[in-house]
């Protein structure tokens, strides 16, 4: 069991610390802010915080690291001059693995070409104490599902759906490498103070209805940018009625509305699921501290006081949905399917039914989807769709083995990939895709914005939950309903889809040969870390250039991107995925994936320079290579999606200056101030309209960069006329700093060598 001692300190504080908030705040408090509260950094002065409107310093209890964002956040921890991390911390590869063949054989592969990333990130963790899980271990949140999360406690990790541990009553948030660098090396996280959102669950699941319907229910009311900025918190008779793991889906998939995290109060179904993963001793530490771990009654007799937005859902009432395409929160009931499809001209054959991944592989998950696909297995049918299985763990894969329900996939045509992100992330070697054929897949992922899973643009992804991605995947057809509609059997007679069963937790219990971890070395004074200076992989980092206390001014326009922006346009995942070390190599990736405002075109951007068009990439090392700085301009939400800082560190490091949106995601916009940038929005989003393909820029007041105060840009357009746009931002003394300093990272280094 890891971390016992430190959970045990935390408890014993817990209490004291709670009571004491409650004192200075006057009033009853949430979950959420109970654990918000009792993890204030130590200089933090205690007061009655105001929600949307304070940023406050935490101190989380544990970082954790995926493969693919954990190379860039080691690279600067390297250069913090820190010898261990200062709170634990692991890493977890699970980004890297291709699905392609088979779970076997896609490992084997992986291990061969990303063998010297995979040493990388081992000898680090290594010299610095961070526990390694290696590839096959399984993805990043199932892991720590598994051995890490617990009730009360306080986890930031650089992938947007670390909120999957509020599964266990846990805040856990995603965030950028920088952020984790701070923490490992002792100082102090910093965030606004979220909002809250109640979600009061009233009744229960039932027939085809699953906790992944919940969170597709809710992203539909919310939309992909309505929980920005707070943290969802759910309770009610409907919440307790739900396993741990139907809590970690709900809270996982949390960050498709961009929510700061989402979490559940303690209870009998967190115990359960503590004490069947070998952390017995936590589950009875918690249930002392029921109480603490829970919003104050107060809380539950009128929500609507204590919250900033309170939604109710019957789940008795609730039908299963199918979100999507290209967006998570355009919300079908399936019962709609039919009519809804035809409306818009959505394929409606099923080429891929996909299920698992790190929101829906658990055992319960499985069991419910093998107690369908077996349905079809005792009829002779096979899946009409290709059909994939991913499991989060290799606890919970050789579990499943050990219990059958691998060889009843199989025998309904299922391929097992590997304990991974794979098509989730990208990381698909799907057959055919570069045909950009139009088509329709399925699957329990929590993310389908367009070109993610296969990189083809003309791929309609939806979501469901795995049950019922495993019943369209025996049907073949999208607009298939099984609390209705029939599937052909094997002769061509009628079959009805009986509803789906599983087990919460095995009832044989949770067994695995090798976990795939790798404690560090107990002492790493000795153990070298060496990159390869021709490596295309890795590339040790350079600081940024600070501030040079002037205004900028002459600055070109690299880009105006229109509509959705999100970090996979900014910087794609896919095959891009083997660069995340080498900062130069992937900023060749650069908004390759943005619409260009001027000629709806990806990846074609007018050169002022030159006055022809190219590569947003190549463009900007243009600009670069003589000197003159650029600035990105964007619609709203800009950056929504994927924590990876690589999309605001590219633009840094190939010299953007500022980028100019209507609005942000809350992760992006936090990491370009960490990479020393200017993330700024238009105080009238009308002027996003001012501003024309040869425009120059000119920042007149930059020297007095100040708290609470608006930046003045002049527009200066070819035919001499101007504009002044007035521009908000949301920096704090702290953040101007990091501006001034060249980035984060940059002050970290200069207080410890003072």
């Amino acid at each position: 069991m890891f971390d016992l001692e430190l959970i045990k300190k935390i408890y014993s504080e817990f209490p004291k610390k709670v009571n004491k908030a409650k004192e200075i705040i006057n009033r009853p408090m949430t979950y959420a802010e109970k654990i918000l509260y009792a993890h204030l950094y130590d200089d933090e002065r205690l007061v009655a915080f105001g929600r949307g409107k304070d940023y406050v310093d935490f101190a989380p209890d544990r970082v954790a690291m995926q493969d693919a964002t954990a190379q860039m956040a080691l690279l600067q921890f390297m250069n913090s001059g820190k010898e261990t991390t200062s709170v634990p911390s692991t890493v977890h590869c699970d980004h890297l693995i291709q699905a392609q063949v088979d779970g076997k054989t896609d490992l084997g592969v992986s291990f061969n070409v990303n063998k010297e990333v995979f040493d990388f990130l081992e000898s680090v963790s290594n010299k610095y104490g961070i526990g390694f899980w290696k590839p096959g271990a399984g993805i990043i949140h199932q892991v720590v599902l598994e051995n890490y999360a617990f009730p009360g406690g306080m986890m930031i990790g650089t992938d947007s759906h670390t909120p999957n541990a509020g599964g266990l009553g846990m805040v856990a948030i995603g965030v950028g490498g920088a952020d984790a660098v701070d923490v490992m090396a002792g100082m102090a996280w910093e965030l606004k103070m979220p909002k809250l959102i109640g979600i009061k669950l009233t009744g229960k699941l039932s027939g085809w209805a699953a906790p992944k319907d919940i969170i597709l229910k809710v992203a539909g009311i919310l939309t992909v940018k309505g929980g920005t900025g707070a943290i969802v918190e759910y309770f009610g008779e409907g919440a307790e009625s739900i396993s741990a793991t139907g809590k970690g889906t709900i809270c996982n998939m949390g960050a498709e509305i961009g929510a700061t995290t989402s979490v559940f109060a303690y209870d009998e179904s967190m115990a359960r699921y503590l004490k069947a993963t070998g952390r017995g001793e936590v589950a009875d530490m918690a249930s002392e501290l029921k109480s603490f771990l829970s919003p104050d009654p107060e809380i539950y007799e009128n929500p609507e006081h204590y919250y900033d937005q309170l939604i109710e859902i019957n789940l008795s009432e609730l039908e299963p949905h199918i979100n999507g395409p290209f967006t998570p929160d355009l919300a079908t009931p399936v019962s709609e399917m039919k009519e809804t499809a035809k409306k818009h001209g959505w394929p409606v054959d099923v080429k891929v039914s996909l299920i698992g991944s790190c929101t829906n592989s658990s055992y319960e998950d499985i069991s419910r989807a093998a107690s369908v696909a077996e349905q079809a297995v005792e009829k002779g049918i096979k899946a009409r769709s290709e059909f994939t299985i991913t499991p989060g763990s290799e606890q919970v894969r050789y579990t499943i083995e050990r219990d059958g329900y691998i060889d009843i996939f199989e025998q309904m045509g299922g391929r097992v990939f590997a304990n991974a992100c794979g098509p989730c992330i990208g990381q698909w070697a799907r057959p055919g895709a570069d045909k950009k054929e139009k088509n329709t897949i399925i699957h329990s992922f929590n993310r389908n914005f367009s070109k993610r899973n296969d990189g083809n643009p003309n791929t309609h992804a939806f979501v469901a939950s795995p049950e019922l991605v495993t019943a369209i995947a025996i049907s073949g057809r999208l607009d298939f309903d099984p609390i209705h509609d029939t599937v052909p059997g094997k002769n061509g007679e009628p079959i009805k889809l009986d509803p789906p069963t599983g087990f919460e937790l095995p009832v044989k219990g949770f067994d695995v040969k090798d976990p795939g971890y790798q404690p560090p070395a107990k002492d790493g004074s000795n153990i070298q870390v060496t990159v390869d200076p021709g490596s295309n992989r890795l590339q040790l980092l350079e600081p940024f250039e600070p501030w040079d206390g002037k205004n900028i001014t002459g600055a070109k326009l690299l880009i105006k991107a229109s509509g959705k922006c999100t970090t996979d346009h900014i910087s794609m995942a896919g095959p891009w995925l083997r660069f995340r070390g080498h900062l130069d190599n992937i900023s060749n990736n650069l908004l390759i994936g943005a619409v260009n405002a001027f000629n709806d075109e990806s990846n074609k951007v007018k050169n002022q320079l030159t006055g022809e068009y190219g590569e947003v990439p190549k463009v900007q090392r243009d600009y670069k290579s003589h000197g003159i700085p650029t600035i990105i301009v964007g619609d709203h939400n800009y950056g929504e999606g994927s924590s990876r800082e690589h999309a605001a560190m590219e633009p840094r490091h190939l010299g953007v200056i500022a980028v100019i949106v209507k609005s942000f995601a809350r992760i992006h916009e936090t990491n370009l101030k960490k990479q020393g940038m200017l993330g700024l929005t238009f105080d009238n989003e009308s002027q996003y309209d001012l501003i024309q393909e040869d425009d120059v820029f000119n920042f007149l007041d930059l020297d007095e960069f100040s708290e609470d105060k608006q930046l003045l840009l002049e527009v200066v357009h070819t035919d001499g006329s101007k504009d002044m746009v007035k521009l908000n931002h949301t920096y704090n003394q702290q953040q101007i700093d990091w501006f001034r300093a060249g980035s984060a990272l940059n002050t970290i280094r200069k207080q410890k060598d003072s």
